[in-house]
């Protein structure tokens, strides 16, 4: 069986336009969230979010296909340039049939829909966009990023709404396991801060409504939280055949050991509370690395802020791990960018590479009132020197989605 290599890396998020800039940002602890820019939130009782900004896209990429592609395809399409310029692949180079992209993303082009509803609301059906379906559809990342670098190989699209970019680096990792590619272009995108998405969360009783204080309104696993933050963003990782990672020289962030995947068969977007399903998806991805519990030592949480979700994963992990968790360092992301929804899995791969190549793990701010139900060590408010060497990353899912991946050290 081949082994997976990480070799490139690229995001665009809350916090920053590049990864360098983003483990910067999530090693200090400091929060990507604020108002809302894109739209008037004012008839909205939430007014804030998780937006990507100073997006510089014209140039390297032309204005035709910039107008041509819904946001979330943008943000795919950036972030798949820094993994690629990052991985030093030479596509010229490459049998184009060995390299494939999967790009998950949980709803696909709501921008595109909203507006081009709009459009047949006010100027009827004749004045609808012939580029709205290429445009709003979940694969159009896939597509986008396979044409814009070339790659001719396995080409699929994931949507299982916050684990889709989990499930997107599963089915890459396991195409280049099985022998069907050699390098993949696999991860997540997300762009839903509109009307449509934001009043859809609202009406769900699913975010928080701090609009006094958005940068400490995602607070994951402390007493106080009452929801999350809606957030935009990408995030792309290069997977690539090990032996022929080390051949070139590429540069190897981890190893993808193991990936589990399971569903809760229990409610639309309730978790369910006994962990069983999320418990299941992690001790499947050990069983997939080789590991053991005690191997892991640290896990990046799913960790949205919400009541439910924090205690779910929190006795989720308590059954995988046993007397064990409670040394097990755990954090969320997404206590400083918000939950980027399809991409959340892919931004999470990148820090769990990043905290293995460079053995530093980054806390859960926000976290003042310990809550009695989350009780493990959730690293507050400062990041941590640690000699990690396999880390678990978790994403779950609305429809009962568990997707649970292995990274391990590249050495």
């Amino acid at each position: 069986m081949r082994r997976v290599a990480v070799t490139g890396l690229g995001t665009v998020n809350p916090l920053a336009n590049h990864v360098a800039g983003f483990w910067d940002m999530v090693l200090s602890g400091a929060s990507g969230i604020g108002p809302i820019t894109q739209f008037d939130t004012s008839a909205f009782k939430v007014h804030f979010g998780g937006e990507v900004r100073n997006l510089n896209v014209e140039s390297w990429l032309d204005l035709k296909t910039v107008r041509r592609v819904d946001r979330f395809v943008l943000l795919a399409l950036c972030a798949g340039k820094e993994a690629m310029d990052d991985s030093g692949i030479d596509m010229s180079r490459e049998n184009p049939f060995r390299c494939g992209v999967i790009v998950g993303s949980g709803v696909g082009g709501l921008n595109e829909f909203e507006e081009q509803h709009s459009k047949y609301r006010d100027k009827g059906p004749d004045r609808i966009s012939p580029f709205v379906i290429p445009k709003m559809i979940p694969n159009a990342a896939s597509g986008n990023v396979s044409i814009q670098f070339g790659m001719k190989g396995v080409n699929t699209a994931v949507s299982t709404a916050c684990a889709s970019a989990a499930h997107a680096l599963t089915d890459a990792m396991r195409a280049i396991r099985f022998g069907y590619a050699d390098v993949m272009l696999a991860g997540g995108a997300e762009s839903t801060i509109t009307p449509m998405g934001l009043g859809g969360f609202i009406s769900a009783k699913a975010l928080s409504s701090r609009n006094d204080s958005p940068k400490t309104a995602s607070r994951p696993f402390d007493k106080d939280r009452d929801g999350f933050v809606l957030s935009e963003g990408a995030g792309l990782l290069v997977l690539e055949e090990w032996e022929r990672a080390k051949k070139r020289g590429a540069k190897i962030y981890a190893e993808i050991l193991g990936a589990g995947c399971t569903a809760d068969a229990y409610h639309i977007t309730s978790p369910c509370g006994d962990g069983e399903g999320a418990g299941m998806a992690m001790q499947l991805a050990l069983a997939d690395a080789g590991v053991c519990p005690q191997d892991i030592d640290y896990i990046n949480a799913h960790g949205t802020s919400t009541l439910i979700g924090d205690e779910a994963e929190t006795v989720a992990i308590k059954r995988v791990f046993g007397e064990h968790a409670k040394s097990i360092p755990v954090s969320s992301t997404k206590s400083m960018i918000g939950h980027t929804l399809g991409a959340s899995g892919g931004i999470e791969a990148i820090v769990c590479s990043m905290s293995l190549y460079h053995r530093k793990i980054h806390p859960t701010i926000n976290l003042v009132t310990a809550d009695p139900a989350c009780d493990l060590d959730y690293v507050p408010n400062r990041s941590r020197d640690l000699a990690v060497r396999r880390v678990i990353s978790n994403s779950f899912g609305f429809g009962g989605h568990n997707a649970c991946i292995v990274f391990g050290a590249a050495s």
